[in-house]
């Protein structure tokens, strides 16, 4: 397989439009040309991963945190990282890095987080407005439907969300007179016509209406095809940052805590707020996302579960009497590329793809 053929999966499971501004995220290193056979996943390429990567012979590792994530002017075996760039290249092992724009997708591991604490409603805390649409109307003879359909999709309109080739037709009969100028398709000029003809309606983002149009008009039988273009309101999309959701019955903070240790295994989880406290609403974000606090608040939310939290995060917290549940960077992002691993298996059979081994946090507990 070609490395671009499964470049395609990955944005397809992680758009990088989603991802944040600041982040460094899509191919880092390597030739989208190459041959792929062996994928590994990991949360952070250290040393050690890297000479994992090397040793199963991987042609590309997906790594959530980006290499050269700030401006380098030097790539030499001066520095840590100059080392393991180096040693990645000399293998011709290419990395990709997903971060910011799988944190936020449908899929991505806020949303799995979400899930995991069995929360319902589950909508993004920062949500991303869905790109502006119109809706492209016309009236095609029947045969000529598929056709222009076609010639549609093919430009990218009909996409809701995560389903492609979306349409709506109708069926119906058209009437026209064409004067002694015109060049009817079907019949003849100067007389009334009715022909069996189908009302066609796809979405269409704004951005592609001039390009929708024109392939349009070229699979479209008729000399002067009726086209309508009406504004749709632009809806918040389901991508977004963060997570937020209600659970199915309210627990204590205390409680709420006890299940995020079992799920994410991780039994010794510092927290803020009153452990008494009922918690109807919760926010999720994995990392290091204590910034959603505010926003999680706003929505509703009693707690907010993320990774760490800064000193001064806690305190506001506490003073707003605002529930944090912090059980650490790596057990909340780590599960996201173990399932990332897994995802990619499913789509492509062929390739050998693994989550990181070695990979473990360097946080220990006594």
């Amino acid at each position: 397989m070609k490395l671009h053929t499964l470049l395609n999966t990955l944005e397809d499971l992680a758009p990088l439009g989603t991802a944040e501004a600041w982040d460094n995220v899509g191919l880092l290193l390597g030739d989208a040309g190459e041959d792929v056979s062996t994928v590994m996943t990991c949360l952070t390429l250290t040393p050690d991963v890297a000479a994992e990567a090397i040793h199963a012979q991987a042609n590309l590792v997906v790594t959530h945190h980006p290499l050269l994530f700030k401006p380098v002017q030097q790539l030499t075996g001066r520095t840590a990282e100059g080392r393991l760039i180096l040693s990645l290249l000399r293998a011709g092992i290419a990395v990709y890095s997903p971060h910011t724009a799988w944190d936020n997708a449908p899929r991505g591991i806020n949303q799995q987080l979400a899930e995991l604490l069995e929360l319902q409603n589950i909508r993004p805390i920062r949500p991303i407005p869905a790109e502006e649409q119109v809706q492209i109307v016309t009236f095609v003879p029947v045969e000529h439907r598929l056709a222009v359909q076609r010639a549609l999709w093919d430009v990218g309109a009909g996409v809701i969300h995560e389903y492609r080739e979306c349409s709506y037709y109708v069926s119906g009969k058209g009437t026209f007179f064409g004067s002694e100028q015109s060049h009817p398709a079907i019949g003849q000029a100067g007389r009334m016509e009715e022909v069996a003809e189908d009302r066609l309606e796809v979405v269409c983002p704004k951005s592609l209406v001039t390009i929708a149009i024109e392939r349009l008009r070229q699979a479209h039988p008729y000399e002067e095809p009726a086209i309508d273009v009406y504004p749709r309101h632009s809806l918040m999309s389901e991508r977004g940052a963060g997570r937020y959701g209600d659970l199915p019955t309210p627990l204590s903070l205390a409680a709420l805590k006890r299940r995020v240790c079992e799920r994410l295994s991780t039994p010794v989880t510092p927290f803020v707020g009153d452990p008494a406290a009922m918690i109807a609403r919760v926010g999720v974000g994995c990392g290091a996302a204590a910034e959603f606090a505010r926003d999680a608040q706003n929505l509703g939310c009693q707690a907010l579960v993320t990774g760490e939290a800064r000193f001064h995060a806690c305190l506001e917290a506490r003073t707003e009497k605002f529930g944090l549940i912090l059980p650490g960077h790596y057990a909340t992002e780590r599960l996201g590329m173990e399932r990332l691993a897994e995802l990619l298996a499913e789509q492509h059979a062929d390739l050998r793809v693994f989550a990181s081994q070695v990979e473990c946090d360097p946080l220990h507990v006594p």
